[in-house]
């Protein structure tokens, strides 16, 4: 190989972990979640961290999202079988239509309480102080608000759920 093959591989690497990187949530597993606030469908005003001493999924999906929306039977669940343990969802829909919204959550039987909207998209304060770039990414959270892993599949959820929960 020449030179110039050499820095146009070297270049196109550098760009392929550059966009990678943009692209990642802002925290990690280990790292304490910010407290945010949020308004809730109902209108209910909360922080996440009312919800200290439960294990919370935090959730950013959209009515659009198909990915989302085949996740979120899964979400469903594991809300069913872990709520009365002490598991709690927070789902922050990334949207441009509340209507739509309200729609998907009534349709994919979403019936948990933490529901919250960011109608600007990933423009949003909340969207952005993840650096949520792309949907569904999830946060799972343990009872002191510590990250247990992100953008995990609901198959590995509950089976640190499951192991959290049995201890």
């Amino acid at each position: 190989m020449n030179k110039r093959t050499l820095l146009y591989i070297a270049a196109a690497c550098i760009l392929a972990f550059t966009w990678y990187r943009y692209r990642m949530p802002r925290f990690v597993a280990g790292e304490k979640a910010p407290d945010i606030a949020l308004s809730t469908l109902d209108g209910t005003k909360s922080k996440l961290s009312d919800l200290q001493g439960k294990f919370v999924l935090l959730q950013f999906w959209g009515s659009w999202c198909g990915p989302c929306r085949a996740e979120n039977p899964h979400l469903v669940d594991l809300y069913k079988k872990y709520h009365d343990k002490g598991f709690e969802i927070v789902s922050l829909g990334v949207e441009s239509n509340a209507a739509n919204w309200q729609r998907a959550i009534q349709k994919d039987q979403m019936t948990w309480p933490y529901h919250s909207s960011e109608l600007n998209m990933f423009d949003g304060a909340i969207p952005k102080a993840f650096n949520i770039k792309s949907i569904p990414t999830t946060f799972l959270l343990n009872r002191e608000g510590v990250i247990m892993g992100v953008s995990l599949e609901p198959d590995q959820i509950e089976k640190r759920l499951a192991a959290a929960l049995t201890n």
